[in-house]
């Protein structure tokens, strides 16, 4: 509707200049050369009623055929422009000899302005053969654009849907074998480990079209994984979650702390026996949501700078697609104490992702 809009005004405004442009040629040849009024005004009407049908034949000569680059992307313009100025001027003329076959004066003054009338037809037919040129490959580069920016758009959202698949499978195949691991010696736990997975994953079904949740929703969905590795590993695990008041209701991408928690898990709890606490906090700063997840960890035993493996990985890529930044995910190791700091910017136009 707007590209409507603007090429009927573009047109609106085409004609309104010749009009005006007979207006004040058959006015010059009247006042200025002192060709009759007839004469005068016919004249103009000719010339200038010729001279803009063939602004509308280069027009959409350029917009059917341009050269792509080059020497010959404005030669070729230039090359037409100066046919059909040709042009314009032989049948101007032979129109106006066929009009006033008997005024040698007025016939002398024509054909003593036939350069003059030339040049001028050449250099405003040219003029408009290079404007609908830089208007026909503006329009042609912003179509462009628009294709690009929708195939990078499905790409995006495939490789993000691609993404969040992988977590399920990836989280389930562990999850599997920790009640393989309890079916045997503690059926009853191996059992409630089934049900809280059962409630986790129909969870995670609800949220397949979720592009943004609160973060507070998050946390809530985060607590189903806590509460199926606190089956697993009972008294050792505890966790401690205490966001900000005032972040509750900051968006953030669905199932982007699960992964983060579960390498918590794997560095902190993996190859140790003692008790380990899991602590999560967030809060808000310069129209950032920020979310830290930290855990012990045995400096002899682990390098957890080195292969963060899919989890982390996942998440600094999920995050890049979604907002074009690789630095919102950060992981310190400081001490026996590891820290992964995500950050979520809340100034995104996150409705057109919905």
């Amino acid at each position: 509707m707007a590209k409507q809009i603007i090429k009927g005004n573009v047109w609106w405004a085409f004609v309104s200049s010749f009009a005006i442009w007979w207006l004040i040629y058959g006015g010059l040849l009247y006042y200025w050369f002192h060709i009759p009024i007839g004469q005068a005004v016919t004249d103009s009407a000719v010339h200038v009623i010729l001279l803009a049908a063939a602004g509308v034949v280069i027009s959409h000569n350029v917009a059917y055929y341009r050269p792509a680059a080059g020497t010959m992307k404005f030669g070729y313009a230039s090359v037409v422009s100066f046919a059909l100025a040709v042009l314009w001027v032989c049948l101007s003329r032979w129109l106006l000899i066929t009009a006033f076959p008997k005024d040698t004066i007025y016939i002398g003054w024509l054909n003593n302005a036939i350069p003059i009338h030339a040049l001028v037809g050449w250099m405003l037919i040219a003029g408009i053969g290079y404007r609908s040129q830089m208007w026909y490959d503006a329009e042609e580069q912003q179509e462009f654009l628009k294709r690009k920016d929708a195939n990078e758009k499905i790409v995006r959202e495939a490789e993000l849907f691609k993404l969040r698949q992988q977590l399920q499978p990836h989280f389930l195949f562990n999850s599997l074998n920790s009640i393989n691991a309890l079916i045997m010696l503690r059926p009853k736990e191996a059992r409630e480990m089934v049900l809280k997975l059962s409630d986790f994953l129909r969870g995670s079904l609800k949220r397949e079209d979720d592009q943004w949740i609160s973060l507070s929703e998050e946390l809530k969905y985060l607590q189903l994984y806590l509460d199926i590795e606190k089956v697993r590993f009972g008294h050792r695990l505890t966790t401690t979650v205490a966001p900000h008041e005032d972040t509750d209701k900051l968006l953030m991408p669905p199932m982007l702390l699960q992964p983060v928690v579960e390498n918590a898990i794997k560095f902190g709890l993996y190859d140790t026996t003692g008790e380990i606490n899991i602590s999560i906090k967030s809060w808000i700063q310069d129209t950032m949501l920020y979310i830290s997840i930290q855990n012990p960890f045995d400096n002899e035993l682990q390098q957890p700078n080195k292969g963060t493996g899919f989890g982390l990985n996942s998440i600094q890529r999920r995050l890049y697609l979604l907002f074009a930044r690789q630095d919102l995910l950060e992981t310190v190791a400081h001490e026996n104490i590891f820290t992964t700091i995500i950050k979520v910017p809340q100034t995104h136009d996150k409705s057109s992702n919905n």
